[in-house]
């Protein structure tokens, strides 16, 4: 599953290398707009005649793309990171399978290793209960709140809560890496 991702990843690293070179960021209206200069994108790849790519700008699902990854102070990823510093690695590896195998390998343990943080912590099936379990009475009655202790529980969490540094998002913020120009990249 991963290994097809990070085919796909490369693949789309590969077809949009230089995107951010041609986003223009229009700062006319309320809320800055960001264009995307498909032409220039096209010509300076070379690939004005391309059927495909022209489609794949022309889509909605681009369109959603630039939007999405346009601006230029958000989270990076690791498609950012293969945009911007892999480029010559992948040009590289065009014509030596070991190697792209290699990569392809290292980026889908990149891709698991981000979904899944903390690899140590396992989760435990809970056993079905057994057939009839339900007809045996062994219910334990609620035991009874002290309403002194938990106003004392709830103080000490307010008080904690106040002297501690304000919760953050695992996401941080920084400017995005643009990368080579878009010149760089004349496919044949």
């Amino acid at each position: 599953d991963k290994e097809v991702r990070a085919i796909f990843l490369r693949l789309f690293a590969q077809l949009f290398q230089g995107y951010r070179s041609c986003l223009q960021l229009i700062r006319i209206h309320a809320e800055p707009v960001i264009h995307f200069h498909k032409a220039a994108f096209l010509g300076q790849r070379g690939l004005i005649e391309n059927d495909f790519l022209t489609k794949v700008l022309n889509g909605m699902a681009f369109a959603g793309f630039v939007s999405e990854r346009g601006p230029p102070f958000r989270a990076c990823d690791l498609f950012d990171e293969l945009v911007a510093f892999e480029v010559e690695r992948i040009k590289a590896e065009e014509g030596n399978p070991p190697k792209m195998i290699k990569h392809v390998r290292e980026l889908a343990e990149q891709l698991f290793k981000n979904e899944n943080p903390n690899p140590h912590i396992a989760f435990q099936k809970v056993p079905r209960p057994t057939e009839g379990s339900h007809l045996r009475v062994h219910i334990l009655p609620f035991p009874r709140i002290n309403e002194c202790r938990v106003q004392e529980l709830l103080q000490e969490g307010l008080a904690r809560s106040q002297g501690a540094p304000p919760a953050t998002r695992g996401d941080k913020k920084c400017v995005v890496p643009a990368g080579p120009p878009v010149g760089m990249f004349i496919c044949s």
